[in-house]
């Protein structure tokens, strides 16, 4: 669960399979009591119907919690005058040491923390461009690059076009968060 929409979504399935939740957050649910048996495989269908998966295994739980974070942390990047440094943010938000988080991490997903949020980065940059609110420079100003020929070197990196092209063309898909 990426986002409050996929909360929403995940807590309407819960309650539909007649499975009060206690606490349903961001790749966490908590249910009031013991699942009854012979609901986890219905849950698990229903929830890879809406492109949901239960996880079980530790590694994996931690990354999403670090994917959580740091979805969290572009916002907080992007609403914050001096964000804070990315290791302290997604310990905070995890409750780990960074060090432990970035080779789980990595392990899980093939990338690094800071690739990843490189990825979100670019994402919000499409998203941002969608507009035509904002230029280039406010973009990067939003989003702390350094400059916007970091920015834009990020970008053509990324998306293996620049943002001009990628401005002009329009129909380069974006991607959602969690399929990154």
């Amino acid at each position: 669960m990426v986002c409050p929409r996929c909360i929403e979504a995940v807590e309407g399935i819960l309650e539909e399979s007649g499975l009060p939740a206690n606490y349903v957050n961001l790749g966490v649910v908590e249910l009031d009591g013991k699942l009854p048996s012979g609901k986890l495989e219905e849950l698990r269908e229903k929830l890879g119907r809406r492109g949901f998966e239960l996880i079980f295994d530790r590694e994996t739980e931690i990354s999403n919690l670090v994917q959580s974070a740091l979805i969290k942390y572009l916002d907080h990047i992007e609403n914050s005058d001096s964000p804070q440094r990315l290791s302290d943010f997604v310990s905070a938000h995890t409750l780990y040491n960074y060090s432990y988080l970035s080779k789980i991490f990595s392990d899980n997903k093939g990338k690094t923390i800071e690739n990843y949020l490189i990825e979100l980065k670019i994402e919000r940059v499409k998203e941002l461009l969608s507009f035509n609110k904002w230029t280039l420079s406010e973009i990067a100003w939003m989003l702390k690059y350094s400059s916007v020929q970091y920015l834009s070197n990020q970008f053509k990196k990324v998306t293996g076009v620049t943002v001009t092209q990628y401005t002009q063309k329009k129909n380069i898909p974006r991607k959602s968060f969690d399929r990154l």
